[in-house]
């Protein structure tokens, strides 16, 4: 798969570019027409999830982020 950028839009929405796939919880793809760009729900009001329809203007959805470094995964437990 080529590269795919996910920019965390401030006060907004996830914006997914490049070669993806979104699938349902049972693994079944959504169709997206093709489209190699789309925005992700962050606030949870969209009338469209998981995708956004701007919804997140007209209730003033408030969340700024900055890019920071994540620590190491917890190792897994051995079986």
């Amino acid at each position: 798969m080529a590269g795919t950028k996910i920019i965390v839009r401030n006060n907004g929405s996830l914006r997914v570019e490049g070669d993806f796939e979104i699938c349902d919880m049972a693994g079944k793809p959504f169709g997206l027409g093709g489209r190699t760009s789309l925005s992700l729900c962050r606030c949870g009001h969209s009338q469209n999830k998981p995708f956004c329809d701007s919804t997140h203007k007209k209730i003033n959805f408030q969340s700024e982020v900055s890019a920071r470094d994540l620590p190491p995964p917890e190792p897994k437990p051995i079986s």
